[in-house]
């Protein structure tokens, strides 16, 4: 069956993605102002204030994480290759995040860093610098902390409300914001991973509608033949993250996204621990109500053996019963992807939230902490059901 390209604009709308608890808030605009969206990256380390690496703390806005780390390159004279940073931070947004430099004999350039050309809307300021003696490589970083205001609020079940309205909207909210502090939200990949409109899907079908690329010879060390690395990262994670939204999505409507299956693989929090259990006892039971382990699901590829019984099943059915689905499993499977487990819970750490009434409406200021690699996004459609920037 041929998939329509309307079919990939719906898959990918995440605002059409299940919740556990109906979102109280019918809409609210965020991003509406650079400040609006905040991202602060923590990275607790200790410099030692030797070494060949110059490691600076960038806040920016109006730019990319890869064009900073070129800007970077061509001002300290050296490749790009030595220039580090841990992970990408959105563009439209004010965010902090740290770089290093491989600067041999510590002989930097005459001049400050002090870009010129960069647009209007686009800013770089360096708040601090260190010494030391390795490079920042990805991944490093342990979590991000999130100050996101939303603007334009409206309460579901109000259009205009009386003060006592607004006062018991307010409060059904803070509930809310108490339960999922406790409980986590469902770990939805965000909309930026499929691009505007889904079009990160339809290049990945593309790429998996060409010929996959052959094999090179086996190498000293092995008689396996090596695939070459696959450079369209974009597209596969693309398609990897579809797969586990739709996944993920299943498991929240029948409520077992955060309580286990039979077979399931966990994943310890806070780590890229993971391990495979065939029956759900009390004690697996009184780790999950805790948060100390979580359910997990595919991020499709060759070897997924852990998971069995009736996770395994559900996973396998998702795919075949979509054919969207199936042939972006197919092309993953085909260019040996290997599988990995992504959590299917997402703690919140350090919630809090403060209320401010203007003019034009009431505005809401969340602060909260998510590990690396999930979406804050995931945290606001838990919130708001129509969430526009």
């Amino acid at each position: 069956m041929t998939v329509q390209d309307h079919d990939i604009t719906a898959a990918t709308d995440t605002a059409n993605l299940p919740q556990p608890i109906q979102p109280l808030l019918k809409h609210a605009t965020y991003k509406a102002h650079t400040t609006d969206f905040i991202v602060n990256e923590l990275l607790p380390l200790e410099f030692t204030g030797e070494g060949e690496h110059l490691w600076l703390h960038i806040q920016k806005s109006g730019m990319n994480t890869a064009y900073l780390a070129k800007l970077l390159s061509e001002w300290a004279e050296i490749p790009l290759r030595d220039v580090g940073f841990s992970g990408l931070k959105d563009r439209h947004a004010l965010t902090t995040q740290w770089f290093s430099l491989r600067i041999p004999k510590k002989q930097l350039p005459d001049s400050e860093f002090a870009p010129v050309d960069i647009g209007a809307n686009e800013s770089i300021t360096i708040l601090e610098q260190q010494w030391h003696n390795k490079k920042l490589n990805r991944g490093t970083h342990r979590a991000n902390q999130f100050i996101i205001t939303l603007r334009d609020i409206e309460f579901v079940g109000f259009d205009t409300p009386s003060p006592e309205q607004l006062l018991s909207a307010k409060q059904a909210v803070e509930q809310h914001l108490v339960i999922i502090s406790q409980s986590g939200v469902p770990n939805y990949f965000g909309p930026q991973r499929f691009g505007r409109s889904g079009n990160n899907i339809r290049e990945a079908l593309s790429l998996f509608a060409r010929p996959v690329p052959e094999a090179c010879p086996p190498s000293n060390k092995g008689k396996r033949k090596r695939v070459p690395r696959e450079q369209n990262t974009m597209e596969l994670s693309a398609a990897r993250s579809l797969i586990f939204n739709e996944i993920l999505a299943a498991r929240v409507r029948d409520g077992s996204w955060n309580h286990g299956l039979a077979g399931e693989v966990f994943n310890l929090d806070g780590s890229g621990s993971i391990f495979a259990s065939d029956e759900i006892d009390d004690t697996l039971r009184a780790r999950l109500e805790s948060g100390d382990i979580h359910p997990t699901a595919v991020l499709w590829g060759t070897g997924n053996e852990k998971v069995s019984g009736k996770a395994a099943a559900m996973e396998t059915d998702i795919v075949a019963h979509s054919p969207l689905l199936t042939q972006l499993a197919t092309g993953l499977e085909q260019r040996d992807i290997k599988a990995q487990r992504r959590a299917l819970r997402l703690p919140i750490e350090a919630l809090s939230w403060e209320w401010q009434d203007t003019e034009g409406g009431q505005i809401m200021i969340l602060n909260f902490t998510l590990t690396t690699g999930s979406f804050a996004t995931s945290v606001l459609a838990s919130l708001v059901q129509a969430l526009n920037t």
